[in-house]
């Protein structure tokens, strides 16, 4: 089920007429656990069978490892719950990742060797819902939280449907408390809550599905298309402000489903496109990724504890490693590679002229300069291979020659006003909040352009497109 159909606004509001039901908070809890169940297996059912088998190992991973007192009996406890999670990740994630590098190796060796052909569906937003719980026997370990106390309060956080999918990656220290006393959205809550939903969705349907898509498409879907350099910049850009659009149209929507519910998520993007230096995009984009990537990988990795070379190996493990995340294939490890390579790099002009403040004018210009390059590392992200990727390189490049048109000019002046639209408004947002800006507006206007939205989204949906992070 995804956000962007009529199935999931019926059933959101079944949900929230069950939520606002005199009944007890058990009660409500049982029936939202419920209907977490019924989100996930609207996408293929037997798979609910892995949220059992996480929710159940984690729970008693974590009691288990917080009674015992012998440091290997807590180090046998936690390892089981990571063996258990990252196993299953590993083998639907990237078991025909392994099988097809492996098989390579071996031709590259002159054993010609030929495995079972590996059918595996990968479960939709299975690494979402694996970090979280690993989140949970971690900090058990590490003694940074105690393991809860409510079976169905813990089994509801790895559930709840509005982050189940896609995130934003919660803790369970962020979560599970909310839990414990009764929650119910007031009216300001509901109405701010609706208001983040159709912005979401706005931006999911409207301007990412409905606007950019298409132009992203014909640039990087045609493996045989070989774009000049305008069309690899449009097409580009359109993908750089599809990507956003669509995932932070669906943190929005989801942040704003659990608001009308009566419970408070974190965000996870801050208008990353105004963004000066690669370390402050990534305080702005994907923020519970990038939280958990230098809690669970970085610090433990040495962080900048341990001189500098070690620093930049934690970095660059985790920037690669944080690629390999996002998608099985070596083009999101280059992804992240060349991130990892952008903060090392930033770490290294900081330590010589880290005294230096920038005048506006700079401080637009390296934000420039950082957006740029920001869309270098998108081409990795979006192209179906290497191959593709060094035409698209070599378009921007303006080394492919007089290329044939692929963008038309309607094309074209869509994606140029609504990519520069979005980085404008980054910018003018860049050091406030979006929740500021809308308390700010005056109700009738406000009303007025989320009716807009509104009627937008539903002149638009089409077949309902799954938000790009889900296949993560």
């Amino acid at each position: 089920m995804v956000f962007n159909s009529l199935t999931f606004i019926v059933f959101f509001a079944c949900v929230l007429v069950l939520h606002h039901l005199p009944l007890g908070w058990t009660t409500k809890k049982v029936n939202l656990l419920i209907a977490s169940y019924l989100f996930y297996a609207a996408w293929n059912p037997p798979f609910v069978i892995l949220l059992w088998i996480s929710t159940v190992v984690d729970w008693w991973a974590a009691k288990k490892l917080a009674d015992a007192v012998e440091p290997h009996r807590r180090r046998a406890w936690m390892l089981l719950s990571v063996v258990v999670n990252l196993g299953m990740l590993g083998y639907f994630k990237y078991g025909g990742f392994l099988m097809e590098n492996f098989t390579a190796l071996m031709g590259a060796a002159g054993i010609g060797y030929q495995p079972p052909k590996l059918d595996i569906v990968l479960p939709v937003g299975i690494s979402f819902y694996t970090f979280a719980t690993l989140s949970y026997t971690l900090d058990v370990y590490l003694r940074r939280a105690r393991p809860a106390s409510n079976a169905l309060d813990y089994a509801l956080f790895v559930t709840f449907f509005p982050h189940l999918v896609a995130g934003p990656i919660m803790r369970p220290t962020e979560l599970v408390p909310q839990f414990a006393t009764p929650r119910q959205a007031t009216g300001d809550q509901l109405r701010f809550g609706l208001a983040l939903m159709v912005l979401g969705l706005f931006q999911k349907v409207v301007l990412a599905d409905g606007f950019l898509a298409p132009a992203a498409e014909a640039v990087y879907d045609n493996a045989a298309v070989v774009p000049g350099t305008l069309d690899a910049w449009m097409g580009t850009l359109a993908f750089s402000g599809q990507i956003f659009c669509d995932f932070a149209g669906y943190s929005t929507t989801a942040i704003g489903a659990a608001m009308c519910l009566g419970f408070a998520m974190p965000d996870n993007f801050r208008f990353p496109y105004a963004a000066v230096g690669f370390s402050d995009f990534w305080r702005r984009w994907h923020i519970t990724l990038s939280a958990w990537l230098r809690d669970y990988l970085y610090i433990p990795l040495g962080g900048n504890r341990h001189g500098v070379s070690r620093t930049y190996f934690a970095l660059m493990a985790t920037m690669l490693l944080g690629g390999l995340w996002h998608g099985a294939s070596w083009t999101f490890v280059v992804w992240g590679g060349l991130h990892g390579l952008y903060l090392a790099g930033e770490r290294m002009l900081r330590a010589r002229w880290g005294h230096w403040r920038p005048g506006p004018f700079a401080l637009f210009l390296l934000g420039l300069l950082t957006y740029t390059l920001i869309n270098v590392t998108w081409v990795f992200f979006r192209a179906q291979d290497f191959g593709q990727a060094w035409s698209v390189l070599r378009g921007m490049a303006g080394a492919n020659g007089a290329a044939e048109p692929i963008l038309d000019t309607p094309a074209l002046t869509m994606v140029a006003l609504i990519v520069a639209g979005l980085v404008i408004a980054h910018w003018l947002m860049r050091t406030s909040t979006l929740e500021s800006m809308l308390a700010r507006r005056h109700p009738v206007p406000l009303a007025a352009a989320l009716g807009g939205m509104a009627f937008a989204i539903a002149a638009t949906q089409g077949a309902g497109n799954a938000f790009i992070y889900f296949q993560f």
